[in-house]
């Protein structure tokens, strides 16, 4: 019997999840209610992911929404819950990459993005989507960041990817301010939002595909690495979480 290819298998753990990271529907509005935007704002939610953040956004506004995610399950996952929401005829799903963003300068009003700017890095995200902003526009993330001064080794040791440099929460204001960029408001999201959406979800279903999978080597790597970053929030999720921030070209 062949192998699952390794990214399959990622999208096994993560599929059927209510979010695809780290958010809450509380911490969405609360970022959305310091905004200053028209009636219905043009909103762009970048990886947008199944959309759970879609779909709340949706609901606490008028306005237009794209979703853009590369995943293309996602994004059919994402009309579901749209069209079961009764919002279909304002939510929009394309499939495209953040880094290559397929519309025309100054076509939205708010940008939003929970849990993926890391993939470009903050600043060059920033400095990538301000283009798409009209003017009085706003850009709300969240972002990785560490929340003590004192942070145990072991948490460094494990987010110490060196294609993922996590810093302060101030880093990350001073990051903000040196791409041009206002803060409007910043906040850190709560551990339930880890774990009720995303983190519990992923952890009932391995023992089922440990059973089922187990023997495939890359499999059981796969479900090595969500076991053990289940395991270093649970030891370490008071020194680091996700932070969002809320900003607007200055």
């Amino acid at each position: 019997m062949g192998g699952i290819a390794d990214d399959d298998f990622f999208w096994q753990i993560h599929q059927d999840l209510p979010r695809e990271g780290p958010g809450d529907n509380a911490s969405t509005r609360r970022a959305f209610s310091s905004l200053t935007l028209p009636t219905a704002p043009d909103v762009l939610d970048i990886a947008c992911g199944p959309g759970m953040q879609t779909g709340e956004l949706a609901r606490i506004c008028d306005g237009r929404i794209v979703a853009l995610d590369t995943h293309r399950p996602f994004l059919d996952e994402l009309r579901r819950r749209a069209a079961a929401a009764g919002v279909d005829d304002r939510v929009v799903a394309v499939q495209a990459s953040m880094a290559a963003i397929p519309f025309a300068d100054r076509s939205f009003d708010l940008i939003w993005c929970e849990g993926a700017i890391y993939i470009l890095g903050l600043a060059s995200g920033l400095q990538q989507w301000r283009r798409l902003l009209r003017l009085g526009g706003h850009v709300a993330v969240t972002h990785l960041c560490w929340l003590t001064a004192d942070v145990p080794a072991g948490a460094r040791a494990f987010w110490g990817d060196p294609g993922f440099e996590m810093t302060t929460v101030e880093a990350n204001l001073a990051t903000i301010r040196r791409a041009g960029y206002g803060v409007v408001d910043h906040f850190v999201l709560p551990p339930s939002a880890w774990w009720d959406g995303y983190y519990a979800p992923i952890e009932a279903k391995l023992p089922a595909l440990r059973a089922r999978l187990g023997d495939d080597r890359a499999a059981r790597r796969r479900i090595d690495e969500a076991q053990a970053e289940i395991e270093a929030y649970r030891r370490y999720g008071n020194s680091y979480g996700y932070v969002f921030f809320v900003m607007r070209p200055s």
